[in-house]
């Protein structure tokens, strides 16, 4: 159960996490969002990156091994990297149509699955 509860948390951090790092290039489109200095889009990506850390944190506390969890560091890691891979695919479909998925793309992910494979073994 910790194990499913800590790949949920992971999930929801990613969520954040991608739209803190990537989110402000499509709000470029709007107008009160495209005159702001760098400096408040950073401000404004932090702000969303706090709630990354809020499940983040709780995440890899209850999912590593020594905790309690089900998870060493290295499995921990690469569950972070696959489900970040996951979120942002979603993401850039959704919101960033111009941008293609190709075979390429899908091998990666194809290595990554393999990564994972290996760590677990």
């Amino acid at each position: 159960m910790k194990g499913l509860y800590t790949i949920g948390l992971l999930v929801v951090s990613n969520m954040f996490m991608t739209l803190a790092w990537y989110g402000h290039l499509k709000l470029k489109d709007l107008s009160w969002f495209k005159s702001l200095p760098l400096i408040l889009v950073i401000l404004f990506s932090w702000g969303i990156a706090f709630f990354e850390y809020m499940f983040m944190i709780p995440a890899n506390k209850t999912g590593f091994i020594e905790n309690g969890g089900s998870y060493n560091l290295w499995q921990l890691k690469v569950i972070q990297e696959v489900i970040t891979l996951v979120v942002f695919t979603l993401f850039v479909t959704f919101f960033f149509k111009g941008q293609s998925f190709t075979i390429n793309h899908l091998i990666g992910f194809g290595f990554l699955v393999m990564a994972v494979y290996f760590i677990f073994k």
